[in-house]
């Protein structure tokens, strides 16, 4: 048989406050016994002061115990006397005379089994030598005696041997009636706990279930599915991170879907070229000549770069690109790369400035992924600048970084599509003309490259007119 959360959340509330019930009714119980106990042994205590009193009252008058020990009707008359309602009482005495004429206290035994608890049962009398003068010998043991003084002179030691159980009727019915309230208020308390357990047990369980019909909803794909947060407990915070998970797999998978069309876009155009023109030479409009195998090398070329742009960026997302860091001049791998573009450079028209290298540093990186850290961002100004243009290098140590500055001239970037240069496939003209840039991974790349190195990599308006990037790369790794 199956449970649901909410009558197991139901049970266990209430099996957990019957228990809580139970043991507050049973020490309650213990309780009471053991304070009503101690109750009844000290409204005794006026009694025994009482008896004290007579009987250092009637061993100087009889010069001795001798009365006591031959007279135990005296004796009784002596405790009756102590009690509030001894005076209406008289008979009780003449009975017990009468039943031991002889002169004697009866054994323990011999009295009722409700007698036996009873005040008059539990005292006794020692005379100065600790002998005992009166009183039932079996109680001897579990007595606590108090000496009685008179003169000065230990005449003897009185003792009340303490109540075990309760032998008087009403206090009897009293306690029955007491074990009876508490039995009752432990019943009533689980009945109001199973009435007010129930809504509450529904109340904690409806987000739950809330949270649970909306992850149906987002393992079905509708990923717009979001949950109500209705409270700050841990459940509230469940629901918040719930939506939030909700909302990044929405924009995962607007973003899959882009990221397709992107590459199909990106995919079909040199295809679409290439297609075209080798048509065109089955079909005898262009001759196959030197200038139009060198149209389709391009093509091809073109094709193939975006296709290991591609590859290289989805094995920098998985982690597969491998870095072998050593201790290298980052100086000289920028001037390397410099100089490796500076024939392209010039013949674009575009002028390069390198101001101020540091010297003298070095950096734990990969020489591989840095030069091409570098070709990709002087490759993305030669893309993008005018002709006629410039570009200026500068490099500054500062807080234990090493800072690159690349900065070049017109045509900028708007501020509000600056954060999302570094976004794959994304170029900021709309029309995604191939003629005038690439394919718009080049940033990404170097973006991944950046942060393999522990570094940042951000874009700005340049003063000159067009982008400025600005590279951090800690100095030490």
């Amino acid at each position: 048989m199956r449970f649901s959360i909410k009558y197991k959340l139901l049970l266990a509330i209430l099996a957990t406050i019957c228990l809580v019930v139970v043991c507050i009714h049973l020490l309650g119980r213990w309780s009471f016994d053991r304070g009503f106990m101690r109750y009844i042994n000290t409204v005794e205590q006026p009694r025994i002061e009482q008896l004290s009193t007579d009987l250092k009252t009637l061993y100087v008058e009889q010069n001795g115990w001798g009365s006591l020990r031959n007279q135990p009707a005296l004796w009784l008359s002596l405790l009756l006397n102590t009690r509030p309602d001894g005076q209406d009482n008289p008979r009780l005495g003449d009975r017990l005379g009468k039943r031991f004429p002889e002169g004697r206290l009866p054994r323990l035994q011999e009295l009722p089994p409700d007698r036996r608890q009873h005040f008059e049962a539990r005292v006794a009398l020692l005379d100065g030598r600790r002998e005992l003068v009166i009183g039932f010998p079996q109680r001897l043991k579990h007595t606590d005696f108090k000496p009685l003084i008179v003169d000065g002179t230990t005449i003897g030691y009185l003792g009340l041997a303490p109540q075990k159980q309760l032998s008087d009727l009403r206090q009897l019915q009293f306690v029955k009636e007491q074990k009876l309230t508490f039995a009752l208020i432990a019943l009533g308390m689980v009945l109001l706990t199973m009435l007010l357990t129930f809504p509450l047990a529904n109340r904690m369980v409806r987000p739950i279930k809330t949270l649970a019909a909306a992850t149906r909803a987002l393992t079905a794909g509708r990923y717009g599915t979001r949950t109500p947060v209705d409270s700050n407990d841990e459940l509230g915070q469940l629901a918040r991170d719930f939506n939030l998970l909700a909302a990044n797999l929405e924009q995962n998978e607007l973003a899959r879907k882009q990221w397709v069309a992107d590459i199909s876009h990106e995919l079909r155009t040199p295809l679409s070229v290439l297609r075209g023109e080798i048509e065109a030479m089955q079909d005898k409009v262009y001759d196959i000549t030197p200038q139009s195998m060198e149209n389709l090398h391009d093509e091809v070329m073109q094709l193939n770069r975006l296709v290991d742009d591609l590859y290289e960026l989805s094995m920098s997302d998985l982690g597969a690109l491998t870095y072998k860091k050593e201790q290298i001049d980052p100086v000289k791998v920028l001037d390397r790369t410099v100089e490796l573009y500076r024939p392209r450079l010039e013949a674009s028209g575009l002028s390069i400035d390198i101001d101020s290298l540091p010297t003298n540093i070095t950096l734990l990186a990969d020489h591989k992924r840095l030069q091409q850290l570098f070709s990709n961002l002087i490759e993305n100004s030669l893309r993008y600048t005018d002709v006629g243009g410039r570009l200026e290098i500068r490099a500054e140590v500062a807080d234990e970084q090493l800072i690159y500055h690349l900065q070049d001239t017109a045509p900028g970037v708007p501020i509000a599509e600056l954060p999302r240069l570094f976004d794959r496939l994304y170029r900021v003209e709309a029309s995604r003309n191939r003629s005038s840039g690439g394919g718009g991974l080049g940033l990404s790349i170097c973006k991944n490259i950046v942060e393999a190195h522990g570094g940042t990599i951000e874009a700005k308006p340049s003063p000159l007119g067009g982008l400025w990037l600005q590279i951090k790369l800690p100095l030490k790794g």
